[in-house]
């Protein structure tokens, strides 16, 4: 499929590591004491805060939609790398382990969008920005469903497979404000 999309996945996955990278270096990993619940939370607070920004046509708080979606690609691997580890009582993850394990995760998202991206044809580069945020939601409620049922499924993918879903939404939708600017 497109080797331009490859590159725009890689470009928007520099900046959301970057990001990344320099609150690990305030912070540390003090996310290491959540569970996934409180991250699928997370994600949830920002998608619904880009839908009211959506809705409402304007932001109060000096932070827009972008980096919003920036910070829900970040709690996916955030979360992804929570399902690995499972949760901690303290920050025990090194700078360099969880730059480690967010390039693993970020790159299993970017082949997951390839391979899907080849299937359905770049069917998201048509969709409405709005759609992303929707099917982000979505995403979030299923995940709450298979948390609540602790993990169990009968015939769906898991948890796992729903933050690559958000990762990838998000970063559509940051391809795509990159394209506008």
């Amino acid at each position: 499929m497109s080797s331009h999309t490859e590159i725009q996945f890689e470009q928007v996955a520099a900046i959301c590591k970057d990001v990344f990278t320099k609150k690990m270096k305030d912070y540390g990993a003090s996310w290491r004491i959540m569970r996934t619940q409180s991250i699928t939370d997370q994600i949830f607070i920002k998608a619904s805060r880009i839908r009211s920004i959506e809705s409402k046509g304007f932001a109060k708080v000096d932070e827009g939609i972008r980096a919003e979606l920036i910070a829900i690609v970040n709690y996916g691997i955030i979360g992804l790398i929570q399902l690995e580890l499972g949760v901690s009582d303290n920050d025990d993850l090194d700078f360099e382990k969880g730059v480690e394990l967010y390039s693993k995760y970020i790159t299993e998202a970017k082949n997951l969008m390839m391979d899907k991206n080849h299937d359905y044809d770049e069917a998201w580069r048509s969709m409405r920005m709005e759609s992303y945020t929707d099917l982000i939601l979505m995403k979030i409620n299923r995940t709450k469903q298979i948390e609540d049922n602790k993990g169990v499924t009968i015939m769906s993918e898991g948890v796992d497979a729903n933050y690559f879903d958000m990762i990838n939404y998000a970063v559509f939708g940051l391809i795509k404000l990159e394209e506008q600017n």
